[in-house]
């Protein structure tokens, strides 16, 4: 073999595996950023299908309750809450007014749970005068206040077009107007709302405390 030629091909071998490392490097690179894409689309289609698993267990467990005024006789009728969701919920407050009338005019207190695909079922009939009076045709609205999952809730007002002639009753039907879903009752001031379960000893133990203290103040000062 010339000697020229192996001079050349120790060159161009040694110049080969100087490059290597420059190679190397390109080619990590290369598949560094192709797995930052990868891992870029997988990250975005983890938060669609979380955002799309929220949305369904919202929707299969949010509370939507329903309301419906009906009809039994002159002087009688009943308000018809249906819970439509599977979460169970806690019957807090009835209102009732007219669309006329900005305020409430009847407001019934209750403390009644209600599971979910149930029916609640309550007479206010002489609510319902209370509300019209002797002589009234028009929409009359029902709204309800009611706890779930620890939340405080308020449906939508459901209309109902009443007709009431000499303080009866003469007809009471539902209208077609869609309500809107429930929203939480955002609450600006204290919590009012009393627990079921209290500490009975968060009382007994500042006192213990200031009676050791004032022990170990009497002994100090002795």
């Amino acid at each position: 073999m010339p000697v020229p030629w192996i001079n050349s091909f120790r060159f161009s071998f040694g110049t080969f595996v100087s490059y290597v490392p420059v190679i190397a490097t390109v080619l990590t690179c290369f598949f560094s950023v192709i797995l930052a894409r990868a891992t870029l689309r997988y990250v975005e289609a983890t938060d669609k299908g979380l955002a799309l698993a929220r949305e369904e267990f919202e929707r299969e467990w949010s509370p939507d309750l329903h309301l419906k005024l009906d009809r039994i006789s002159s002087t009688e009728a009943n308000v018809i809450v249906t819970n439509l969701a599977k979460s169970s919920v806690l019957l807090q407050l009835l209102q009732l007014r007219k669309l006329s009338h900005a305020v409430p005019f009847e407001r019934c207190r209750l403390n009644d749970p209600l599971v979910g695909g149930m029916t609640w079922t309550q007479e206010l009939g002489k609510r319902i005068l209370a509300c019209t009076g002797k002589e009234f045709e028009g929409p009359i609205a029902a709204s309800m206040t009611f706890y779930c999952s620890g939340r405080m809730f308020r449906t939508d007002w459901f209309r109902s077009h009443i007709q009431v002639r000499d303080g009866r009753i003469v007809t009471l039907e539902p209208s077609n107007i869609p309500a809107r879903r429930v929203r939480v009752v955002e609450r600006k001031g204290q919590e009012r709302r009393r627990e079921f379960v209290q500490d009975v000893t968060a009382d007994v133990a500042p006192d213990k405390h200031a009676r050791n203290s004032d022990e170990k103040f009497s002994v100090t000062g002795a």
